[in-house]
């Protein structure tokens, strides 16, 4: 019986569902910050190209 307690304990116990919440966080994070950073570069390409037509 202590060696089933034993093995509850140690699945219990385990990080692994920890570590995957942690990447998903992380994997999340990274996506915003990549959303972010392509819409403010696409609004400053685009008023670059305009700026290029029109001299044009």
């Amino acid at each position: 019986m202590s060696e089933l307690i034993l093995r509850v304990r140690k699945r219990l116990a385990s990080e692994v569902g920890a570590t995957m919440v942690e990447y998903g966080l992380m994997v999340a994070l990274v996506a915003v910050v990549v959303a972010v950073a392509a819409t403010t570069l696409g609004q400053g390409i685009s008023t670059m190209f305009a700026s290029v037509a029109a001299s044009i």
